[in-house]
Protein backbone atom coordinates (compact mmCIF):
# COMPACT_ATOMS: atom_id res chain seq x y z
CA UNK A 1 0.00 0.00 0.00
CA UNK A 2 1.57 3.27 -1.35
CA UNK A 3 1.99 6.10 1.39
CA UNK A 4 3.25 8.64 -1.21
CA UNK A 5 1.26 8.22 -4.12
CA UNK A 6 -0.54 11.64 -3.84
CA UNK A 7 -0.42 12.40 -7.67
CA UNK A 8 -3.71 14.39 -8.98
CA UNK A 9 -6.96 12.63 -9.79
CA UNK A 10 -10.02 13.46 -10.87
CA UNK A 11 -12.08 11.39 -8.55
CA UNK A 12 -10.86 10.72 -5.04
CA UNK A 13 -12.66 8.41 -2.89
CA UNK A 14 -11.79 9.02 0.74
CA UNK A 15 -12.48 6.86 3.54
CA UNK A 16 -12.11 7.76 7.42
CA UNK A 17 -11.19 4.47 9.56
CA UNK A 18 -10.81 4.12 13.07
CA UNK A 19 -10.92 0.61 14.19
CA UNK A 20 -13.46 -0.46 11.22
CA UNK A 21 -11.30 -3.74 9.68
CA UNK A 22 -14.36 -5.72 9.88
CA UNK A 23 -16.17 -2.91 7.55
CA UNK A 24 -12.98 -2.65 5.29
CA UNK A 25 -12.71 -6.70 4.50
CA UNK A 26 -16.67 -6.68 3.86
CA UNK A 27 -17.02 -3.45 1.81
CA UNK A 28 -13.50 -2.95 -0.31
CA UNK A 29 -14.13 -5.72 -2.77
CA UNK A 30 -17.20 -4.23 -4.50
CA UNK A 31 -15.44 -0.49 -3.77
CA UNK A 32 -12.73 -1.66 -5.87
CA UNK A 33 -14.59 -3.60 -8.46
CA UNK A 34 -17.00 -1.03 -9.27
CA UNK A 35 -14.86 2.14 -8.48
CA UNK A 36 -10.79 1.76 -9.28
CA UNK A 37 -9.80 2.90 -12.57
CA UNK A 38 -7.89 6.01 -14.12
CA UNK A 39 -9.90 8.91 -13.21
CA UNK A 40 -10.34 7.22 -9.57
CA UNK A 41 -8.06 6.84 -6.58
CA UNK A 42 -9.46 5.24 -3.28
CA UNK A 43 -7.47 6.71 -0.44
CA UNK A 44 -7.89 5.35 3.43
CA UNK A 45 -7.33 7.77 5.83
CA UNK A 46 -6.47 5.80 9.78
CA UNK A 47 -7.34 7.52 12.54
CA UNK A 48 -5.00 5.89 14.79
CA UNK A 49 -6.64 2.65 14.63
CA UNK A 50 -5.73 -0.41 16.86
CA UNK A 51 -8.04 -3.55 15.48
CA UNK A 52 -5.24 -4.77 12.85
CA UNK A 53 -6.49 -2.34 10.04
CA UNK A 54 -3.48 -1.21 8.92
CA UNK A 55 -1.28 -4.18 8.56
CA UNK A 56 -5.13 -5.91 7.12
CA UNK A 57 -4.34 -2.98 4.63
CA UNK A 58 -0.80 -3.04 3.60
CA UNK A 59 -1.48 -7.03 3.02
CA UNK A 60 -4.24 -7.35 1.39
CA UNK A 61 -4.63 -3.62 -0.55
CA UNK A 62 -1.31 -2.49 -1.98
CA UNK A 63 -3.30 -0.67 -4.52
CA UNK A 64 -4.96 1.62 -2.32
CA UNK A 65 -3.52 4.34 -0.38
CA UNK A 66 -2.87 5.00 3.08
CA UNK A 67 -2.71 8.12 5.00
CA UNK A 68 -1.80 7.38 8.73
CA UNK A 69 -2.28 9.48 11.57
CA UNK A 70 -1.18 8.51 15.26
CA UNK A 71 -4.89 9.36 17.21
CA UNK A 72 -8.03 9.95 16.50
CA UNK A 73 -8.87 13.12 14.97
CA UNK A 74 -12.47 12.88 14.57
CA UNK A 75 -14.50 12.98 11.82
CA UNK A 76 -13.78 16.87 11.05
CA UNK A 77 -10.07 16.87 11.88
CA UNK A 78 -9.39 13.05 10.18
CA UNK A 79 -10.84 14.35 6.88
CA UNK A 80 -9.80 17.84 6.73
CA UNK A 81 -6.09 16.55 7.02
CA UNK A 82 -6.61 14.07 4.52
CA UNK A 83 -8.34 16.16 1.87
CA UNK A 84 -5.38 18.78 2.14
CA UNK A 85 -3.08 16.87 0.91
CA UNK A 86 -5.15 15.08 -1.94
CA UNK A 87 -4.92 16.77 -5.61
CA UNK A 88 -8.52 16.11 -6.56
CA UNK A 89 -11.51 17.92 -8.53
CA UNK A 90 -13.69 15.92 -6.72
CA UNK A 91 -13.79 14.41 -3.24
CA UNK A 92 -16.08 11.42 -2.71
CA UNK A 93 -15.88 11.41 1.23
CA UNK A 94 -17.03 7.81 2.32
CA UNK A 95 -17.83 5.89 5.03
CA UNK A 96 -16.23 2.41 5.63
CA UNK A 97 -19.82 0.82 6.27
CA UNK A 98 -20.99 1.44 2.62
CA UNK A 99 -21.89 -0.64 0.04
CA UNK A 100 -21.47 0.76 -3.38
CA UNK A 101 -23.20 -0.33 -6.09
CA UNK A 102 -22.41 -0.61 -9.92
CA UNK A 103 -21.85 2.78 -12.00
CA UNK A 104 -22.60 4.50 -8.17
CA UNK A 105 -19.85 7.16 -9.69
CA UNK A 106 -20.76 8.38 -13.17
CA UNK A 107 -24.47 9.75 -12.71
CA UNK A 108 -23.12 11.88 -10.03
CA UNK A 109 -19.86 13.40 -11.49
CA UNK A 110 -21.53 14.01 -14.80
CA UNK A 111 -24.37 16.18 -13.16
CA UNK A 112 -21.81 17.95 -10.85
CA UNK A 113 -19.43 18.24 -13.91
CA UNK A 114 -22.64 19.92 -16.18
CA UNK A 115 -23.51 22.54 -12.88
CA UNK A 116 -20.72 24.58 -11.51
CA UNK A 117 -22.87 25.82 -9.11
CA UNK A 118 -22.93 22.85 -7.49
CA UNK A 119 -21.06 21.89 -4.31
CA UNK A 120 -21.90 19.30 -3.12
CA UNK A 121 -24.25 15.95 -3.79
CA UNK A 122 -25.35 13.09 -2.46
CA UNK A 123 -26.42 9.22 -4.02
CA UNK A 124 -29.50 7.70 -2.65
CA UNK A 125 -29.05 5.76 0.21
CA UNK A 126 -30.75 2.65 1.19
CA UNK A 127 -30.60 0.82 4.12
CA UNK A 128 -27.99 -2.44 3.91
CA UNK A 129 -30.00 -4.66 6.26
CA UNK A 130 -33.52 -3.57 4.82
CA UNK A 131 -32.41 -2.94 1.15
CA UNK A 132 -35.74 -2.01 0.52
CA UNK A 133 -35.79 0.81 2.92
CA UNK A 134 -34.33 4.23 3.02
CA UNK A 135 -31.25 4.38 5.72
CA UNK A 136 -31.26 6.55 8.76
CA UNK A 137 -28.39 8.63 7.48
CA UNK A 138 -29.26 10.40 4.50
CA UNK A 139 -31.78 8.56 3.03
CA UNK A 140 -33.21 10.46 -0.21
CA UNK A 141 -31.71 13.99 0.37
CA UNK A 142 -31.28 15.86 3.91
CA UNK A 143 -33.05 19.14 5.42
CA UNK A 144 -33.80 20.55 8.69
CA UNK A 145 -36.33 22.21 10.23
CA UNK A 146 -36.77 26.09 11.43
CA UNK A 147 -35.12 24.33 15.02
CA UNK A 148 -32.25 23.18 13.53
CA UNK A 149 -33.49 19.02 13.77
CA UNK A 150 -32.57 17.38 10.67
CA UNK A 151 -34.66 14.99 8.86
CA UNK A 152 -34.82 13.37 5.17
CA UNK A 153 -36.67 12.80 2.33
CA UNK A 154 -37.64 8.81 3.31
CA UNK A 155 -36.60 9.10 6.93
CA UNK A 156 -38.23 11.50 9.27
CA UNK A 157 -37.18 10.97 12.75
CA UNK A 158 -37.28 7.19 13.60
CA UNK A 159 -39.96 6.04 10.62
CA UNK A 160 -38.08 5.01 7.78
CA UNK A 161 -39.93 4.61 3.79
CA UNK A 162 -39.49 2.00 1.30
CA UNK A 163 -38.20 2.31 -1.44
CA UNK A 164 -40.93 2.56 -4.11
CA UNK A 165 -39.98 5.17 -6.42
CA UNK A 166 -41.43 8.08 -4.86
CA UNK A 167 -37.79 9.91 -4.69
CA UNK A 168 -36.36 9.46 -7.99
CA UNK A 169 -35.96 13.04 -8.99
CA UNK A 170 -32.92 15.10 -9.39
CA UNK A 171 -33.85 17.57 -6.51
CA UNK A 172 -31.87 20.43 -4.56
CA UNK A 173 -31.63 19.69 -0.81
CA UNK A 174 -30.60 21.51 2.21
CA UNK A 175 -27.52 19.12 3.41
CA UNK A 176 -25.97 16.14 1.59
CA UNK A 177 -24.83 13.12 4.26
CA UNK A 178 -21.65 12.75 5.02
CA UNK A 179 -22.07 8.60 4.79
CA UNK A 180 -21.38 9.54 0.92
CA UNK A 181 -21.14 12.71 0.18
CA UNK A 182 -19.72 13.96 -3.56
CA UNK A 183 -17.71 17.29 -2.85
CA UNK A 184 -16.01 20.02 -5.06
CA UNK A 185 -12.50 20.56 -3.89
CA UNK A 186 -12.53 23.61 -4.92
CA UNK A 187 -15.37 24.69 -2.92
CA UNK A 188 -14.22 22.45 0.17
CA UNK A 189 -11.21 24.72 0.33
CA UNK A 190 -13.16 27.58 -0.28
CA UNK A 191 -15.27 27.50 2.98
CA UNK A 192 -12.03 26.12 4.90
CA UNK A 193 -13.09 22.51 5.04
CA UNK A 194 -15.17 20.97 8.12
CA UNK A 195 -15.53 23.12 11.73
CA UNK A 196 -13.04 20.86 13.39
CA UNK A 197 -14.81 22.13 16.37
CA UNK A 198 -18.02 19.72 15.22
CA UNK A 199 -15.23 16.66 15.99
CA UNK A 200 -18.39 14.56 14.33
CA UNK A 201 -22.16 14.56 13.95
CA UNK A 202 -23.47 17.42 11.97
CA UNK A 203 -20.61 18.40 10.43
CA UNK A 204 -21.45 17.98 7.40
CA UNK A 205 -24.92 19.78 7.80
CA UNK A 206 -22.64 23.09 8.82
CA UNK A 207 -20.38 22.49 6.01
CA UNK A 208 -23.25 22.24 3.08
CA UNK A 209 -24.73 25.73 5.09
CA UNK A 210 -21.59 27.56 4.26
CA UNK A 211 -21.82 25.96 0.95
CA UNK A 212 -25.02 27.67 0.73
CA UNK A 213 -23.69 30.95 2.61
CA UNK A 214 -21.72 31.44 0.16
CA UNK A 215 -24.02 30.94 -2.80
CA UNK A 216 -23.37 26.65 -4.22
CA UNK A 217 -26.18 24.45 -4.46
CA UNK A 218 -26.77 20.71 -2.91
CA UNK A 219 -28.19 18.09 -4.75
CA UNK A 220 -29.43 14.51 -4.87
CA UNK A 221 -28.98 12.61 -7.41
CA UNK A 222 -31.16 9.38 -7.54
CA UNK A 223 -29.41 7.74 -9.98
CA UNK A 224 -26.93 6.43 -8.05
CA UNK A 225 -27.37 4.27 -4.74
CA UNK A 226 -25.24 3.10 -2.48
CA UNK A 227 -26.02 0.66 1.02
CA UNK A 228 -25.07 2.14 4.46
CA UNK A 229 -25.05 -0.17 7.58
CA UNK A 230 -25.44 2.62 9.53
CA UNK A 231 -24.28 3.71 13.28
CA UNK A 232 -20.92 1.57 12.14
CA UNK A 233 -18.63 3.87 14.67
CA UNK A 234 -20.88 4.93 17.74
CA UNK A 235 -24.18 3.05 17.89
CA UNK A 236 -27.37 5.67 18.04
CA UNK A 237 -27.85 5.19 21.88
CA UNK A 238 -24.29 5.79 22.77
CA UNK A 239 -23.65 8.23 25.34
CA UNK A 240 -21.26 10.32 23.27
CA UNK A 241 -23.07 10.14 20.15
CA UNK A 242 -25.73 11.74 21.74
CA UNK A 243 -23.78 14.54 23.73
CA UNK A 244 -22.32 15.65 20.04
CA UNK A 245 -25.54 15.60 18.33
CA UNK A 246 -27.32 17.46 21.39
CA UNK A 247 -24.29 20.29 21.63
CA UNK A 248 -23.25 20.22 17.88
CA UNK A 249 -27.41 21.12 17.07
CA UNK A 250 -26.74 24.45 19.07
CA UNK A 251 -23.14 24.84 17.26
CA UNK A 252 -24.91 24.76 14.02
CA UNK A 253 -27.86 26.76 14.95
CA UNK A 254 -25.41 29.66 16.77
CA UNK A 255 -22.70 29.77 13.72
CA UNK A 256 -25.24 29.69 10.81
CA UNK A 257 -28.80 32.01 11.83
CA UNK A 258 -29.05 35.41 10.58
CA UNK A 259 -29.61 37.82 13.39
CA UNK A 260 -33.29 38.08 13.54
CA UNK A 261 -33.85 34.31 13.99
CA UNK A 262 -30.74 34.00 16.38
CA UNK A 263 -32.20 34.77 19.62
CA UNK A 264 -35.44 33.49 19.34
CA UNK A 265 -34.90 29.97 17.83
CA UNK A 266 -31.84 28.96 20.03
CA UNK A 267 -34.04 30.07 23.22
CA UNK A 268 -37.41 27.96 21.51
CA UNK A 269 -34.64 24.87 20.80
CA UNK A 270 -33.08 25.64 24.38
CA UNK A 271 -37.08 25.13 25.74
CA UNK A 272 -37.10 21.93 23.69
CA UNK A 273 -34.09 20.53 25.05
CA UNK A 274 -35.14 20.71 28.36
CA UNK A 275 -38.46 19.26 28.05
CA UNK A 276 -36.67 16.40 26.70
CA UNK A 277 -33.97 16.13 29.86
CA UNK A 278 -37.08 16.55 32.07
CA UNK A 279 -38.72 13.24 30.09
CA UNK A 280 -35.40 12.01 30.57
CA UNK A 281 -35.76 12.24 34.51
CA UNK A 282 -38.88 10.83 34.56
CA UNK A 283 -38.29 7.79 32.51
CA UNK A 284 -34.93 7.38 35.39
CA UNK A 285 -32.96 7.80 32.29
CA UNK A 286 -30.68 10.18 34.76
CA UNK A 287 -27.30 9.63 32.53
CA UNK A 288 -29.43 10.91 29.44
CA UNK A 289 -30.78 13.75 31.61
CA UNK A 290 -26.91 14.85 32.20
CA UNK A 291 -25.94 14.19 28.70
CA UNK A 292 -28.06 17.40 27.89
CA UNK A 293 -26.71 19.19 30.62
CA UNK A 294 -23.13 18.39 29.93
CA UNK A 295 -24.02 19.63 25.86
CA UNK A 296 -25.87 23.22 26.89
CA UNK A 297 -22.81 23.51 29.24
CA UNK A 298 -19.91 22.64 27.10
CA UNK A 299 -22.36 25.20 24.14
CA UNK A 300 -22.64 28.13 26.91
CA UNK A 301 -18.46 27.44 27.15
CA UNK A 302 -17.72 27.79 23.17
CA UNK A 303 -20.11 30.82 22.82
CA UNK A 304 -17.28 33.27 22.60
CA UNK A 305 -15.37 31.07 20.01
CA UNK A 306 -18.94 30.89 17.84
CA UNK A 307 -19.29 34.35 17.97
CA UNK A 308 -16.39 34.78 16.04
CA UNK A 309 -17.53 32.76 13.68
CA UNK A 310 -20.52 34.20 13.04
CA UNK A 311 -18.68 37.40 12.59
CA UNK A 312 -17.23 35.77 9.61
CA UNK A 313 -20.00 34.78 8.42
CA UNK A 314 -22.64 38.18 9.04
CA UNK A 315 -22.32 38.89 5.18
CA UNK A 316 -23.54 35.78 3.99
CA UNK A 317 -25.93 34.68 6.72
CA UNK A 318 -29.21 34.04 4.76
CA UNK A 319 -32.61 32.28 4.63
CA UNK A 320 -32.95 28.88 2.65
CA UNK A 321 -35.79 27.39 1.01
CA UNK A 322 -34.57 24.21 2.02
CA UNK A 323 -35.44 24.99 5.74
CA UNK A 324 -38.79 23.25 6.70
CA UNK A 325 -40.70 26.42 7.96
CA UNK A 326 -42.37 24.47 10.73
CA UNK A 327 -41.62 22.19 13.72
CA UNK A 328 -40.39 18.65 12.47
CA UNK A 329 -41.15 16.90 15.93
CA UNK A 330 -44.52 18.92 16.49
CA UNK A 331 -45.70 17.88 13.22
CA UNK A 332 -44.25 13.96 13.70
CA UNK A 333 -45.56 13.49 17.06
CA UNK A 334 -49.02 16.11 17.35
CA UNK A 335 -49.55 15.92 13.86
CA UNK A 336 -48.73 12.09 12.74
CA UNK A 337 -46.66 13.46 10.15
CA UNK A 338 -44.69 10.53 9.29
CA UNK A 339 -43.39 10.67 5.80
CA UNK A 340 -42.29 13.53 3.77
CA UNK A 341 -45.28 13.39 1.58
CA UNK A 342 -47.34 14.60 4.34
CA UNK A 343 -45.50 17.58 5.34
CA UNK A 344 -46.70 19.43 1.94
CA UNK A 345 -42.77 21.41 1.80
CA UNK A 346 -42.70 23.69 -1.09
CA UNK A 347 -39.68 24.94 -1.85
Amino acid sequence: MSQIDLAYSKVAIVILNWNGKHFLEKFLPKLIEYSLHEDVKIYIADNGSTDGSISFLQQFYPQLVLIQYPENYGFTGGYNKALELIQAKYFIILNSDVEVTENWINPVIDFMDKRDDVAACQPKIRSYAQKDHFEYAGAAGGFIDKYGYPFCRGRILKEHEIDSAQYNELDEIFWATGACMFVRAESFKLVGGFDEDFFAHMEEIDLCWQFKNNGFKIFYVPNSTVFHVGGGTLPNDNPKKLFLNYRNNLYLLYKNLNRKQLFITLFKRMVLDGISAILYLLGFKFYLFLIVFKAHLKFYQMIPKLHKKRKKNLLMLNQFNEIYPRSIVFDYFVKKRHYFSDLNFRR
